[in-house]
Order: C-alpha cells, then structure tokens, then sequence
C-alpha cells in the first residue's frame, strides 16, 4: 500500500470525494462533529481507514440534523421565534 493509496483510503478524503463535503476541511469538521457514518456506524475520526468494502456504506448520520434527526440549535431557535411572532400577530 503506497503512501497515496493510504491517505485516499482515510474516512476524511472518502466524505470529500463523494461529495457529502464542500472541501476536505469541511470533511474534517463534519466527521468530528459527528455527522458521517460508515455502515450505520457513527466515526468521528477524519483518519480513520475506510476498507474497499464499506466505501458505499459512507452517509450522513441517522442522528444528524442534515439527515433525518432532529433539528439543530439554530433551527430550533428560528422556528420558536418565528412562533413568537406568528402570535404576537393575531
């Protein structure tokens, strides 16, 4: 396994690849705020190797807000404010 191949093979590398990221780095922040999952599995390390069998199984996680989990901090926030201000206008 060259130097190459290994660093093509890292979780980080893969999620860029096929898209999930906008760039590597979002790649890394991501897979570190625990949004990627390899087979159902959640990883939250960039390094981790990626085996040629389970590249097809990399998604977004269940539990994330960009999948179907719930919504984040700053969704919350916006929609109860956005309730606020549908009352105050009856």
């Amino acid at each position: 396994l060259s130097t190459q191949k290994l660093l093509d093979r890292r979780l980080q590398t893969k999620v860029y690849k096929q898209g999930l990221a906008k760039s590597i780095h979002h790649a890394r922040v991501l897979i570190r705020q625990r949004h990627i999952s390899v087979g159902g599995q959640l990883v939250n390390v960039a390094s981790f190797n990626v085996r040629t069998s389970s590249e097809k199984h990399i998604d977004i996680s269940a539990n994330s807000p960009y999948g179907q989990g719930a919504p984040g901090r700053n969704a919350k926030k916006r929609a109860a404010s956005k309730a606020a201000a549908g009352e105050d206008d009856e």
